[in-house]
């Protein structure tokens, strides 16, 4: 019986190594329920805030009062709110910098409210050779160009706020833009995160960088994306590190797709199990991965993921 068990968990190891699995991303409509909130660089836009009853609030109303008060122009209370205080801020930095005292937060005014913010020490770097690859670290807000395995230049980013996480795990960039929106900046670099649209980008918000700010994009200094942007092709890995925020809440299948289904792919990377990429997408290697872990671990080889397996496998228990 043993002999036989040795060679079953041999036989599934070798098929798992040989085996390839084509991973696609989904497309919009298949991006349902089941997965949970779609989030992304969607909502990484402008909209103009103006005075009104009943007044404006939002995300973007405290970042614009948090911004003023840096540049010297108190809005009163940071509460998110657009009142009589915040509109004379606005006027208030719109005179000093030479534009219509509307009190409307416009285009221009937004514009006005990342200058100087750039960085003006940025001496142009010659492309990088050979193999190049991508790796951000969450937790330091940085993100390091690779070339042949080697660190090349690193430069500070903006990632998603705890409430709009950027995904962890092992991308590729799919699509690459000068033209993607008013809210991204000069560049976009996409990558193919499973769950949402997410992307390395420019910002017309460049005293974000260096925060947890984003809706799960990672915000570069506008100088900074259009260096990097000619250097990076279709198919560059971009590897993501750190805190996921992610709990157990669902049991994870074949079919699957999240941030929680990374963290299984990791463990079970970790493990020698997986050669696939951790990229969120619950397939046929991952199930058969799976499969071995729980044959290993001497469990019911389900090749699926329920509570007590999430607690096993992240030391939770």
């Amino acid at each position: 019986m043993k002999k036989t068990t040795y060679s079953l968990v041999i036989i599934t190891s070798l098929i798992l190594f040989f085996c390839a699995i084509k991973t696609l991303p989904l497309k919009a409509d298949e991006l349902n329920l089941a997965h949970g909130r779609i989030w992304g660089c969607g909502e990484e836009t402008f909209r103009e805030i103006r005075l009104n009853d009943p007044p404006l609030s939002g995300e973007d109303v405290y970042e614009l009062e948090k911004r003023l008060k840096e540049l010297g122009f108190s809005p009163g209370v940071l509460d998110g709110v657009f009142d009589q205080d915040t509109e004379e801020a606005v006027k208030n930095l719109q005179i000093a910098n030479d534009l219509p005292a509307t009190g409307v937060v416009d285009k221009d005014t937004w514009e006005v409210l990342g200058q100087d913010c750039e960085p003006t020490n940025n001496p142009q770097t010659p492309a990088p050779e050979g193999q190049i690859k991508i790796v951000i670290e969450k937790d330091k807000r940085l993100l390091t160009v690779y070339a042949d395995g080697k660190p090349y230049k690193q430069y500070p980013v903006a990632i998603g706020k705890s409430s709009t996480p950027s995904p962890v795990g092992e991308w590729k960039v799919i699509n690459k833009s000068k033209e993607w929106g008013s809210g991204f900046g000069t560049r976009w670099i996409g990558l193919n995160v499973p769950w949402g649209i997410y992307g390395i980008h420019g910002t017309n918000k460049p005293w974000s960088i260096g925060q947890a700010a984003s809706h799960g994009c990672f915000r570069m200094y506008n100088k900074h994306v259009e260096e990097i942007f000619p250097w990076v092709k279709v198919g560059t890995p971009v590897i993501v590190t750190g805190d996921t925020y992610t709990s157990y809440n669902r049991i994870l299948k074949n079919g699957s797709i999240g941030q929680d289904v990374v963290l299984i792919q990791q463990k079970l990377r970790a493990e020698k199990l997986l050669w696939l990429p951790a990229d969120g997408r619950f397939g046929a290697a991952t199930e058969r991965a799976l499969k071995l872990y729980q044959m290993f671990n001497g469990l019911q080889a389900t090749g699926q993921v329920d509570k007590a397996l999430w607690d096993k496998m992240l030391n939770k228990d």
